[in-house]
C-alpha cells in the first residue's frame, strides 16, 4: 500500500531564495504510477540521523507540461526542506509514493466557467498545477488568483505567472495581496482576511459568477476566505480546501480514571487489513491507529501525521473511533466511515480498519 518509486532528479531551479522547483523522472517501469491529477503532491521520504522523515510537497507543474515537477521552499528547521534547497543535485535519487490528493475538480473543454483561487506563499504550488491546466484544457474558461505573500521577494512563480496571463490575455487576472511592501492601492495591503474578502469582493471580484473556489494556505487564512465565500452564497462543495500547514493540537494522553488498569478498559483489540492481509494487535486507547500499526511492523502509509494529506486514509469496519482532526476528507467520505489513521483513536474494545477499501 505505502509502495515508494525512485525518482531521478533532473532539473533543480531556484524560483525564490530559499525555494527550489525539483523536476523529477520517474524510474523505468513506473511512468503509469506517476500520472498525476492538478493539484495533487507527492509523499517523499528519506532518512536524516537514521529516522526515516516523510514529507509531502505538492505539483506545479500543468498536466500538458510533460514534465513532473514539486516545488519546495524551505521552513525553518526543516530537514527535508532544508536539504533539497541546499544539498540536493540533479542526478540524485529521491523515494516517493505516487500522486495523491483531491484537490481538484473534473475539466470539461466545452464548458465556460469562472474559477477563484487564494493562495498563500507556497500554496500557490497546487493552484498553479490547477490553474495551468485550466486555463489549457477548457479554453473558456476563465481564472482569478489572489496571491499573498510578506514581500515582492518572496513571490514564488512570479515569472510565470506574468508569462500565463501573457498567453492567456483577458482570462487570467492575479491579484497580490503583500503583508509589509506598500501598494498603490491600499486593498492590496495587508493580510489576507474574511473583511479584505469582502471589500474584494465588492470591487474587483465578481463573486457572484465564481463556480469553483479553491483555497491553500495557512489555517488561519482559510477559515476566513471560507467565511466569506459563505456569506456570499457560495457552497461547501463550491469550495476546495489544501492546507499545507495545521495549527492542530497534539491530542493529550488518555487519563486513566482511577480503578482503571492499562490492561482492560484503556486496551483495544484492533484489526487492521493492509495490502490483502490483516492483522489483530492489542493496542492502547491513547496512541492512534496509525502509530499502533507502524509499532507493530506494518508498512502502513503515511505522510503528515497532523491529518491534512489523507495519505493515511482506511475505513472504519468494526467498532467506534474518535478522529480528532479532520483537515482532508470530505463529509461524504466520513459518511461511509473513512478516518484518517493519524488522527484516529478507538474508542470500543473492538476495532477494525480497512487500508485497502
Amino acid at each position: 500500500m505505502a509502495q515508494f518509486h525512485d525518482l531521478q532528479v533532473t532539473d533543480i531551479q531556484k524560483t525564490i531564495r530559499d525555494a527550489v522547483i525539483v523536476t523529477l523522472k520517474p524510474a523505468e517501469g513506473s511512468d503509469e504510477a506517476f500520472a498525476f491529477t492538478q493539484g495533487q503532491y507527492l509523499t517523499f521520504r528519506r532518512k536524516f540521523d537514521g529516522e526515516e522523515l516523510r514529507r509531502s510537497y505538492s505539483i506545479c507543474a500543468g498536466l500538458d507540461d510533460g514534465v513532473l515537477q514539486v516545488g519546495i521552499k524551505r521552513v525553518e528547521g526543516g530537514a527535508f526542506s532544508t536539504f533539497a534547497n541546499e544539498e540536493l543535485q540533479v542526478g540524485d535519487t529521491l523515494q516517493a509514493m505516487p500522486p495523491m490528493g483531491s484537490f481538484h475538480t473534473p475539466l470539461d473543454g466545452d464548458q465556460q466557467r469562472h474559477y477563484l483561487g487564494f493562495a498563500g506563499g507556497s500554496g500557490v504550488t497546487p493552484v498553479l498545477s490547477i490553474l495551468k491546466t485550466t486555463l489549457a484544457r477548457e479554453p473558456k474558461s476563465r481564472f482569478t488568483l489572489v496571491y499573498a505573500n510578506r514581500g515582492v521577494s518572496s513571490i514564488m512563480f512570479r515569472e510565470e505567472l506574468e508569462d500565463l496571463k501573457n498567453l492567456h490575455m483577458g482570462r487570467l487576472n492575479v491579484i497580490h495581496i503583500l503583508e509589509s511592501d506598500a501598494q498603490e492601492i491600499d486593498l492590496f495591503t495587508g493580510l489576507v482576511t474574511q473583511e479584505k474578502c469582502t471589500d474584494l469582493f465588492r470591487s474587483w471580484i465578481d463573486i457572484d459568477t465564481v463556480d469553483t473556489a479553491f483555497i491553500c494556505g495557512p489555517e488561519p487564512m482559510m477559515l476566513g476566505i471560507a467565511a466569506a465565500l459563505r456569506a456570499h452564497g457560495m457552497e461547501e462543495a463550491q469550495i476546495k480546501f489544501e492546507l499545507f500547514a495545521s495549527a492542530q493540537p497534539g491530542r493529550l494522553k488518555h487519563k486513566i480514571a482511577p480503578g482503571e488498569t492499562s490492561s482492560s478498559a484503556n486496551q483495544a483489540s484492533t484489526a487492521i487489513t493492509l495490502d490483502g492481509a490483516t492483522q489483530t494487535i492489542t493496542m492502547g486507547k491513547d496512541i492512534s491507529i496509525l502509530d499502533a500499526a507502524l509499532q507493530n511492523a506494518m508498512d502502513a502509509p503515511f505522510a503528515c501525521k497532523a491529518g491534512v494529506c489523507s495519505t493515511c486514509r482506511c475505513r472504519v469496519t468494526e467498532g467506534e473511533v474518535e478522529m480528532v482532526a479532520n483537515h482532508a476528507l470530505e463529509d461524504y467520505e466520513v459518511e461511509k466511515g473513512y478516518v484518517l489513521s493519524c488522527q484516529s483513536y478507538p474508542l470500543t474494545d473492538r476495532v477494525a480498519v480497512d487500508y485497502d477499501q
